[in-house]
This record gives C-alpha cells, structure tokens and sequence, in this order.
C-alpha cells in the first residue's frame, strides 16, 4: 500500500454543511420542498444512476446501472441495481441516464478566501497560516462546487520559498468548523518561477541553501521534542515558527511544491523527499518536469499537474529544460510513461477557474494519458484524496466515507459534459436542474 494511502485523521470532518433549497426533482418532492433523505438524523436515501465512477484506490473503478446508498451523510453501499436492495424506508432517486462520481479534490488552489496574508517578508515562513483568510461560500467556491469541486487545498502564494501552511477545506457552504478537512493541509515551498524575484533577487543557489536551511532547521526542533517525550532530554521551548515540523516528522502532514523544469523537479524529489525523509508531492510539475518521473516513482513523490497541460520544444529549449523533443508534449502522459503510479490535476485557481478542474483531465487526455484504469478520473477524485492524506474520508464512492457526490450527464473529461447537481455529505448542495446553472 503506497505511504500516503495512511494518514490519521486530525479533524473532524463537514458535518453540518447548509442545506440546499432546489430539489433533484420536483415530481419526487411534493410541492418542491428540499428533500432531507441521507442527511445525518435522516431517513436513507438511494441514488440509481446509469453508471457510478467509484474510484477506490484498488479494484473495480466503475459499476454500471448502479444503486448508491446514503445513510447519516455517510456512503453505506454501492453497487449494481440487480443485485443491491435498497432498505425499506429509503427514498429512492432515480438518476436516469445520468452518471455519479465522487466530489473532485483540487491540491493547488487559492480561491479559499481573501489570501491577504504577507508571506513575502521572509524567504521561509513555515509558520504563517491561511486559515485565518477563509472565507465560506465566497463566489469563486460557489462556481467551483457548480463544477464539481467540493474539496480544495487552500495555500499560500509562490512568492518565496515557503509561504506558509495551506488549508484542506470543502466548497460548500458553512461555519469555517463546518469546511475545514484537515488544519494544516500542508506546507506550502515553492521552486522556481516566483521566489528568485524576493527582495533583491536570489537565484536557484540561495533558494536551495534556504530551504535546507528551514528543513534542518525544523526538523531538529522536531526531534528535541520527540526526546524529551521519550524522557531522553530536557523540555524544548515552544517556537511556532517550527511546530509545523513535528507533524511533518510524523508523516501527519504533507508537502506541496510548487516546482517546474527537469532540473528544479529534481531538486525537489532529491531534497525533500530524499535528503530530508519528508512526504512531498509536486505541484504543476510542468515544463520538463515530467522526465523526471522515473526518479520520483522510485521515490514515492506523486505529481499533481497543472494549470499548464502540455510541453513544446520551444518552451523546453526557452529555459533549459531537458531532455529537449520536436512535439507537443502531453504532461500527464509524460509523467504516465514515465512510470508515474499517482497522478492529479489542478487549476492554481483562479490561474484557472476552479469549476474547470474536469477540463484538465479533458485535455490530458487529449495530449496523451491512456485511461486503461480510468487514470483520468482517479486524478481527480482517489489520487488527490491519497495524495492529501484525505482517502479514508473522501476520494471514492466506498462504505463510510462521506457521501460527497456529484451527478453529471457523462463522463468528467468529456468537454460536452455538466454537472447536474452536487452533494456534500449527504445534502444537496448544488442543483443547475430546477435552480441557476453557474457553469
């Protein structure tokens, strides 16, 4: 089982998200009021659709003519309409030809709120939190959650080495208790195309000999603490500069890297992972990144992709990026040919829009990805849900997990395909048949 598929769970989950007002379908609710069937403290609820995407992390991906029990906003089953019975006492909704799938997870993303944190004072400020930016239900999570997107990893910008701790949250609306997945979500780093222009300007040399410095830094602070829990040394003092790092020690928390061209990517599996022992993966992973694929798969270092999709040889011999070629270059199916077992998509919303993280997957199709095991929907839901230590809540469509699905007319990288309505454990969260299509 791959390292990130195990992470304990340091949060409660949404428990209490705000209900919808629109229904599914007003022939199935008398007088159009909102249904409350799956909810917690509610009756069952059973979902029939032409085909679930359930996307566990291994074995079948998809059931067709497929009946999705909700219990407590909670999955309780899945499987073919033949052979599931639905309990007496469910309500039962008949999707039509319509298909279900998990809600998508974006890892890099900063639409969460007012992002008015200065993280550009220091060239490392492991101890900055965006959290206290989120704000709930603002218009760029009401589009995001119409695509589709009902889980998004909130983080600081690339402006220095490290920004600071970004924040697991849903899109729905709610008390910011209510969103939050996991505090912190990560430990933001960025390499390459942002911090070299800090202050005065610092090139991939300086950058490289901060970042050790803060990993060393931290890392020991870490294990001052672990001694004297183990009765080996005396009380450290607290310093919140570095408490981040006694939950990046115990694997509890991850980190998120912002790093693109062959060599900086490197850099970033060789330092991070390797050098350090940290759990990390790399966002964007654009622009070369992919040839070192083999070397991250060796190493464990998943590759979340995005907002840029493809590689040309101009843009390759542009900044050195090796090994040069005379294509376009797909990424995700550079990264795929490169033995990549995890790949995921983001947007670096509002880079691009967030509700258009399923067109990332579209077009990683377009240039390349081969989709034998449906690669290109476990890169929206279970990989990203592995990736962020979330896959024992969220990810797939399996008994106990939350029950964040989404109702779309097809399949998520077909560019003809919408979102029809959204929930988010449970409850109709967003509904574009009876209510305002916002995408």
């Amino acid at each position: 089982m791959n390292s990130y598929h195990s992470r304990s769970l340091c949060h409660a989950a949404l428990r209490t998200a705000a209900c919808a007002t629109l229904t599914l379908s007003l022939a199935a609710f008398p007088g159009g009021e909102p249904p409350t069937a799956g909810m917690p403290g509610a009756a069952g609820l059973a979902l029939v659709a032409r085909k679930a995407l359930v996307m566990p992390f291994e074995g079948p991906q998809v059931v067709d003519n497929a009946v999705v029990l909700v219990r407590d906003g909670r999955i309780e089953a899945v499987g073919p309409r033949s052979a599931t019975q639905i309990p007496a006492g469910y309500e039962v909704r008949d999707l039509g030809a319509r298909w279900v799938m998990p809600g998508m997870i974006d890892l890099h993303s900063h639409i969460g709120g007012t992002f008015d944190i200065n993280d550009m004072v220091y060239l490392t400020n492991p101890e900055l939190r965006v959290q206290a930016s989120v704000v709930p239900d603002n218009p760029d999570l009401q589009r995001a959650i119409a695509g589709g997107v009902t889980t998004i990893l909130y983080i600081p910008g690339s402006g220095t080495n490290s920004g600071g701790q970004g924040i697991l949250m849903k899109t729905a609306p709610g008390k910011f208790e209510e969103i939050a997945v996991d505090v912190p979500g990560s430990l933001k780093v960025a390499q390459w195309g942002n911090p070299e222009r800090w202050a005065i300007g610092v090139g991939k040399t300086i950058e490289n000999y901060h970042l050790r410095t803060m990993f060393k830094r931290g890392l020991a602070y870490a294990e001052a603490w672990r001694d004297w829990e183990a009765g080996k040394g005396p009380k450290p003092e607290k310093d919140i500069q570095w408490e981040l790092f006694r939950e990046l020690a115990s694997q509890e928390v991850e980190i998120s890297v912002h790093t693109q061209v062959y060599q900086v990517v490197l850099m970033t599996i060789t330092m991070i992972k390797g050098e350090f022992g940290l759990n990390v993966f790399t966002d964007h992973s654009e622009i070369g990144g992919w040839a070192a694929a083999p070397v991250a798969t060796q190493m464990k270092v998943p590759a979340i992709i995005g907002p840029r999709s493809i590689d040309t040889s101009r843009m390759g011999s542009w900044v050195g990026a090796l090994p040069t070629f005379d294509r376009v270059q797909g990424l995700a199916a550079g990264w795929q040919e490169g033995g990549q077992p995890l790949i995921g998509f983001n947007t670096d919303a509002p880079v691009l829009p967030e509700e258009e993280l399923s067109l990332q997957s579209a077009l990683g199709v377009r240039y390349g990805m081969q989709i034998r095991n449906v690669d290109n929907v476990r890169g929206l839901t279970i990989v990203p849900a592995v990736v962020g230590g979330i896959s024992d809540r969220l990810g797939s469509l399996e008994p106990g997990k939350q029950a964040d699905i989404v109702v779309l007319t097809g399949d998520p990288s077909d560019p003809r395909t919408a979102v029809d309505c959204v929930y988010v454990e449970g409850r109709v969260a967003y509904d574009a048949v009876h209510g305002t299509r916002r995408f």
